[in-house]
């Protein structure tokens, strides 16, 4: 015999054992048999079956423990008495055929319809007793028997909560949720809808926008620093620290010979007086000035250079040399004296410049000021902040046109702003200076070797340095090459040093690899109604880019 380990039951063969265990105790399987609510035991059965269906009493299936005669133990050699066994035939009838409702009858297609969770009152309700009765149908027109939406409709979503799964309804919404942390998500939701500002200020995002302030604060700072260094660097390069001008270079240049005994108390002091009379003038002491410089040029071309086919000259030029009062920053002024004694030797600019003959530096820093004043190139006062003199101060090709302009001069920039020619050369530069001096030429005749022209000699600037270009020589395979005139060396005449002072007066275009060139040329005089304009004209400078 074998019995039954839930109920007692005895059984004779093994194979009914099993059949009994499914058709009896189904409790991997159990649920409402009207409403379909699954359940993990009888006594959970039971307890919604006596709340939500009292009517349906008959149908509840007996649980295997209790008293009642369907599950008592029989003693062996003893048969069932009537009640107990048609308890177990309509428990065990109602279970087969819900389970195969479940299975085999699809659900129904959804409709929009009104919706019921109670039986019609016009449907007759089906016999139980029977052994093919089928349960009612507690259902709507929409969904499988048993589901949710038909608990909700019916009045009682709260016994849907009391199952086994837990279920948890939102507090904002009438959706439920099966666990807790799909019912906070869900809720988080509601919350980002309502506040979408929260979401944006969380912290995460208030951490990440603080670390991106404090990096752009950080990198302002460093910026600001290294563009203060750089302005301080660039204003003790340009000689606006505020360390003094040409007379403090001058004054410190002495003292230091005269601590090292290089020059005598007395001559120190006689010196310093020299250099208070010529500031007092606003003239050149003439010091580092050397006159004949074209003519030294006409007379070495003229006896000495055997593989030139021409040679153009400008006018008669004195180099301008730097001093110890200007050394290192006073290219630009050396050059502009040098233009300048050319101007005076040549009509009708000598006789507008009559005011100007060789001014000192200082001199010429003041004339500056004075133009600046007149409202010349506004741009560039407001760079130095309107003030030159007493500084070391370096000048360029746009501080001689103002110069010039305020001086009643028409100048005009040429700018070659990028090389032309292999190896960063600049073969277009070398070609415009030649076509400058070839304008003064005869073409009716063959011209001669050296061409002396009444040209004044052109302003040459590049980054950090200038000077002359004061002629331009052929040769026979028809290479350029410029004549020019460095204020930061010196210049020696006599016959013997003039071979060797022209290889440093030649260059030709392998020499002059900068990347820009400026070149300033002086064009005729200014009428007074011209030079008004070219005032107006010089708040925006206009040159002339070559290519």
């Amino acid at each position: 015999m074998l019995t039954c380990e839930v109920c007692g039951e005895e059984l004779l063969l093994e194979e009914d054992m099993k059949t009994h265990l499914l058709l009896v105790h189904l409790e991997s399987d159990l649920h409402c048999p009207l409403c379909f609510l699954p359940a993990d035991s009888y006594d959970q059965v039971h307890a919604h079956m006596s709340e939500a269906h009292p009517e349906g009493q008959d149908n509840l299936p007996k649980h295997p423990s209790s008293t009642s005669a369907s599950t008592s133990r029989v003693p062996v050699g003893q048969s069932e008495d009537a009640p107990a066994k048609k308890a177990k035939c309509i428990r065990a009838s109602t279970l087969v055929n819900l389970k195969s409702q479940e299975q085999e009858i699809p659900p129904e297609p959804e409709h929009t319809g009104p919706v019921s969770g109670t039986l019609s009152a016009e449907e007759p309700e089906t016999s139980q007793e029977s052994d093919n009765s089928q349960p009612r149908e507690l259902c709507s027109s929409g969904g499988r028997p048993g589901s949710f939406q038909a608990m909700e409709r019916s009045g009682e979503p709260e016994q849907w909560l009391k199952s086994p799964q837990r279920l948890l309804s939102c507090p904002m919404c009438a959706l439920v949720c099966s666990s807790p942390s799909v019912l906070q998500e869900h809720v988080e939701l509601h919350l980002e809808e309502q506040n979408p500002e929260k979401g944006n200020s969380s912290t995460d995002l208030k951490l990440a926008v603080q670390l991106q302030q404090e990096e752009e604060d950080r990198r302002r700072r460093e910026e600001a620093w290294q563009e203060k260094e750089h302005f301080k660097k660039l204003q003790k390069h340009y000689g606006l620290d505020g360390s003094g001008g040409y007379r403090r270079q001058m004054e410190k240049t002495m003292e230091r010979e005269v601590a090292r005994g290089l020059l005598a108390p007395a001559d120190f002091h006689c010196k310093k007086a020299d250099l208070m009379e010529s500031l007092a003038s606003g003239i050149d002491d003439g010091r580092s000035r050397t006159c004949g410089a074209v003519e030294a040029l006409t007379e070495f071309y003229q006896t000495k250079v055997r593989d030139c086919v021409h040679v153009w000259l400008c006018a008669d030029t004195d180099h301008f040399g730097a001093s110890t009062g200007d050394k290192g920053w006073g290219c630009g002024y050396r050059n502009f004296q040098m233009l300048l004694s050319s101007l005076h030797r040549t009509e009708p600019y000598a006789s507008s410049l009559q005011g100007a003959c060789f001014p000192s530096i200082p001199q010429v820093q003041r004339m500056i000021e004075e133009a600046w004043k007149a409202g010349l190139d506004p741009q560039g006062a407001s760079h130095f902040n309107q003030r030159l003199q007493g500084t070391r101060a370096w000048i360029g090709a746009t501080d001689i046109y103002v110069l010039l302009t305020w001086l009643g001069v028409r100048a005009r920039i040429v700018d070659f702003h990028q090389p032309t020619g292999p190896g960063d050369t600049h073969p277009r530069l070398f070609d415009w200076v030649r076509q400058y001096f070839l304008q003064s030429s005869q073409s009716s005749r063959l011209p001669p070797k050296v061409i002396r022209t009444s040209l004044p000699p052109l302003y040459l600037q590049h980054q950090g340095h200038s000077r002359t270009v004061v002629g331009v020589e052929q040769k026979k395979n028809g290479s350029l090459c410029l004549l020019l005139l460095d204020p930061g060396s010196t210049l020696s005449l006599s016959s013997d040093a003039v071979s060797a002072a022209i290889r440093h007066i030649r260059k030709f275009p392998s020499s002059l690899k900068h990347k820009q060139y400026q070149l300033l040329t002086v064009q005729g005089v200014l009428s007074a109604e011209d030079k008004q304009a070219a005032v107006f004209n010089s708040r925006t400078f206009c040159a002339e880019r070559i290519p």
